[in-house]
């Protein structure tokens, strides 16, 4: 059993690196275009992100004077403020580093800001007054709100001849998002339907050449006649591809790691990109080797009743649009699923380990079940495509 695979699997893969073109198009390509692409997609992305226009920011400001009260008013951003003494600004800066929507911005002056300002000599050399802005970049209206703030605030000290700064003091940390928090509420909504992509590309790729391409051709008539068993040749077959499609995903995922800060927005938001470990790197490549091994499986089995492999693309389409619309649920939900019944759908419940992965809320015993029954979905697959295989009228229909 293990020689005839193994026999299989070395063909497999000596046609498909043989073909130096075919090799460059579906492992390096795609890696080089998605970086080149993502890297250009990033401002456009950035400037996607907005916030409703009926929300009203949640305020809390200590000793604000009326005259900024007035320019916020103005600026549409003051139906939220609220007023707090100087001892509620540590549980102020709490609420905003939990977020959970409960505060976006708080603001610190001065206790006499307006006097100060009148008093402060720009050219004495003293320390200006400064404005304190606590804000979390790892949620929309919170930044949102302290980018309108901020640039409001700007224009005021530019007319006040710059007798106060904002934000000013370098020990103090005024973003109060967690890095992982900030990281997690982009890239879990984003990377699992990319992944999904990526893997899928390359096994619509490779997978019908393998098999409608053979009957195509007629070789697979040659490889069917010989003593080997036609389970031996299904699960040959399958791992061949999965190497191929896993080389190709893992380009076309280096392409997107790299191209991250700038997708992300770094320079704006802060978002940090390196605050995964090897453990969840580990965590993902197990997941993602079980998900490439069903959707090979799957794409064999469709490419196996194809007569050819434009007509497997024809029948592969449905399943690439249910695969990506699997993928795109992730970026509607709040976090990865916590009922174990999840992780037990094909597809779906990759997209919830990865999503889970991502935001570091993983659910230890739904991603074993993910794991598991995407093995076992493999498992059923590899006995459909044997039978398909034994079947004379399903292979020798050309």
């Amino acid at each position: 059993m293990k020689n005839t695979i193994i026999t299989i699997l070395k063909k497999e893969l000596k046609r498909f690196f043989g073909d130096k073109r075919m090799a460059f198009t579906t492992i390096l390509m795609p890696g080089i275009m998605i970086f080149v692409m993502y890297s250009f997609m990033g401002d456009a992305i950035s400037g996607m992100v907005s916030v409703d226009d009926e929300y009203v920011y949640k305020i809390e400001s200590t000793y604000m004077p009326e005259s900024v009260r007035a320019l916020m008013d103005s600026a549409g951003i003051a139906d939220g403020i609220k007023d707090v003494d100087a001892e509620a600004g540590e549980a102020a800066k709490e609420k905003i580093s939990r977020n959970e929507d409960e505060l976006d911005l708080y603001i610190v002056f001065p206790e006499n800001f307006e006097n100060d300002i009148a008093a402060y000599d720009s050219t004495s050399g003293n320390k200006a007054p400064e404005v304190q802005v606590y804000y979390n970049s790892a949620s929309t209206e919170s930044q949102k709100v302290y980018k309108i703030f901020t640039e409001m605030l700007d224009s005021y000290e530019a007319a006040m001849a710059n007798k106060f700064d904002i934000n000013h003091d370098e020990n103090v940390k005024y973003d109060l998002a967690n890095e992982k928090d900030a990281a997690a509420s982009v890239f879990s909504s984003m990377l699992p339907m990319l992944l999904l992509m990526f893997v899928f590309s390359a096994c619509m790729a490779v997978g019908p050449e393998s098999i409608s391409g053979e009957k195509e051709r007629g070789t697979i008539a040659t490889l069917l006649v010989t003593p080997a068993k036609r389970s031996h040749i299904a699960l040959g077959k399958i791992i061949a591809l999965s190497i191929i499609a896993l080389l190709s995903g893992m380009s076309s995922t280096i392409g997107t790691l790299l191209s991250l800060p700038k997708l992300a927005n770094t320079e704006n938001t802060g978002i940090e990109t390196n605050v995964y470990g090897i453990t969840e790197y580990l965590m993902l490549a197990l997941v993602m080797l079980s998900t490439v091994l069903l959707i090979v499986t799957l794409v064999s089995i469709i490419s196996a009743f194809a007569k050819s492999t434009k007509e497997a693309g024809t029948y592969i389409t449905p399943l690439m649009i249910v695969v990506m619309l699997v993928g795109l649920s992730g970026m509607f939900t709040d976090g990865a699923k916590t009922e174990l019944f999840y992780y037990l759908i094909p597809i779906y419940n990759s997209v919830q380990s990865m999503t889970g992965i991502f935001s570091f809320d993983i659910l230890p015993s739904g991603m074993a079940a993910s794991v598991a029954s995407n093995i076992a979905y493999t498992g059923i697959g590899v006995f459909v495509l044997t039978r398909m295989f034994n079947n004379e009228k399903i292979m020798f229909n050309k």
